[in-house]
Parts: structure tokens; sequence; C-alpha cells
């Protein structure tokens, strides 16, 4: 077949797919993948997509404590907080994947779940906040959304960005006491001395969410997580000066602060309903509260030294998650 045939054929084929996604194309900066919004679709599908997007950037304003829309989050903050630049922006818990993903198999609730209880998920633990209904207007836009920008990503296997940034555990535990004087250089300013974050000029939302106290996170958010968080903190943290190519802080550092930011011992949560996980042989590692498949504390599980337990688990033909 000639060269002009086969572009013909080629044009045919992708021009008979589902209109939704029609001149869908991604925008490509070293690898990294981003949706273009002026590709939003102009009709119904497309104003779902809009107003999903929108509840990521803006969530507390549209179904916060205030919200115009409904009241069904206990805080202010905004999905966008931790899934950065709408759930688009790489090594930031990117969501462009998560269409396609679920349901899926998850450790925490032991079993497999559908993205929409996966949102809700979000809405109960980060947010303190209560289920949104399935057929709800914004349950609908935020899955509408999450299925366009996975539109960009569906043939990709892998993307820069598309997981956690990994890092490399040092010798020793995280130290909140370490972490404790790096949050006053790196954190304080934005998040403020006793971690309260700081509002939006209208207070409708967090430009810097709180990291501890009754407005911020509960245990079993991914965040309450020692490793998960350090992950996120060496990708994106500080905000005005480090890049998942160029962190500002080390791996350590970024597991001392985790580690300070996420010590009960000092800093108060709204507890959650169940602490889930019910299954210790698929338990994430760094998950505090036991019971465990291994005899390590659950003080050493929460803030390390990680690799005696990964050495333990891959040793007992068990796979450690982190």
């Amino acid at each position: 077949m000639k060269h002009w045939a086969i572009v013909l054929l080629l044009l045919f084929v992708y021009g008979c797919k589902d209109s939704t996604f029609k001149n869908n194309t991604s925008v490509i900066n070293e690898e990294i993948i981003l949706p273009d919004t002026t590709l939003i679709p102009n009709d119904e599908f497309g104003k779902a997509v809009a107003y999903g997007r929108q509840l990521l950037l803006n969530t507390a304003y549209y179904i916060g404590p205030e919200g115009i829309n409904g009241k069904y989050l206990g805080n202010k903050m905004n999905c966008t907080n931790c899934h950065q630049q709408a759930g688009t922006k790489p090594f930031s818990f990117n969501l462009m994947k998560s269409h396609e993903r679920y349901p899926q198999y998850r450790a925490r609730e032991n079993t497999v779940i559908t993205l929409a209880q996966r949102v809700n998920n979000c809405v109960q633990r980060p947010h303190n906040g209560k289920p949104l209904p399935l057929d709800s207007k914004e349950m609908i836009a935020i899955l509408s959304y999450l299925k366009w920008i996975n539109s960009f990503v569906v043939k990709v296997d892998s993307f820069v960005g598309s997981k956690n940034l990994s890092i490399k555990f040092p010798a020793v535990a995280a130290s909140p006491e370490r972490g404790a004087q790096l949050y006053t250089i790196h954190c304080q300013r934005c998040h403020g001395a006793d971690g309260e974050g700081i509002y939006t000029a209208d207070s409708s939302g967090y430009t810097y969410p709180p990291l501890w106290g009754k407005l911020a996170y509960q245990p079993g958010s991914s965040m309450h997580r020692v490793i998960m968080q350090a992950k996120w903190i060496k990708a994106n943290m500080p905000h005005d000066l480090a890049t998942w190519q160029k962190p500002v802080l080390t791996d350590t550092e970024a597991l001392d602060i985790a580690a300070f930011v996420n010590n009960d011992d000092i800093h108060q949560r709204n507890q959650p309903q169940t602490f889930d996980y019910t299954n210790p042989k698929t338990k994430a590692i760094d998950y505090g509260k036991g019971p465990y498949v291994d005899t390590f504390s659950e003080v050493q599980h929460k803030y390390g030294p990680y690799q005696p337990i990964i050495d333990y688990w891959i040793s007992k033909g068990l796979k450690p998650s982190y």
C-alpha cells in the first residue's frame, strides 16, 4: 500500500472514534503530557468536564462548609491543594490515569472499589466530609473531568509524573525533631507556625492548606503516611523554588518534614471512623497503626528506618507497599 493510502486509512480509522474525544492532542514539554483545556467539548459533556475541573480547583467554594452548590466538606481544602493543577501536574498525585485504573483493588479498603468511591474517600478523609451522592451533578462532573483528562494519556502506559517521585531511604528513622527545624526554614512562611495555612482573599478556600489541626486531613489519608508525603514534598516543595527535576530538599529532609507534620503526639487531627487496612498483608509499611505481618513496632512503621521492614517482607515472599 502506498504511503498516501496508509495516511488516508489512519485518518478514517481515527475519525470514526468516539467524537467526545475528537481532536484531542497533548501538549508535550520534555515528555510531560498536559491536557489542552481549549479542547474541552462545546456540548453537554463539555459543560460537565468544565464544572468538574472547577470543582477540583475550587472545591470548598462549591461544596465546602459554606458551598454554593452543597455543603459536603468539613473543611475548606481544595482538591488541587494536593492534586495540583487540577490533577495534571507531574509528581503531584497526578490523576490523568485514574479513569482507566478504576475499578481496582484498594488495600486500604481490602476490596475492589469504583472511581466514584475513590472520589468519596477523598471527600470523607482529607476533607472531613460526607459522601457525594453518586448521581449528583458534582460527582458526575468530577468523573466527566477525570474521563476527559484521561483521554490525553489513554494510549500511554506511563508518562513523566504519572506516579509519585521515588526516594531513597536513609539508614536512620525520619526525625520529627529535625523536621521541625526544616519546617521553620522551608514551610512556615506559607503554612504558618501552627500549620494553619493561609486562606484565599475571599476565605472561600486555601491558597496554602492547613497541615494539621481540625481543618486539615485525617489520619488514614494518604498525606498522613510519612513516605507518601515525603515523595510529594520532594517533588513540589517549597512551591516557588522546587521542581521535580531540581528538588530543594533531600530525601532525608523530605522524610523529616513529613515526620514532623504527621507527628500525632504534638499535632491534633479529626479522627477517622475507621483506620482501614483490615488485611495486614496489604498494609502500606508506613501506615502507623497495626496490626502488621511483621514484628516491627508502630513507631518504626511510621517513621522508619524502613529498609529493614522492606527486607523482612521480601524475605517472607511478601510485596511491601509504600
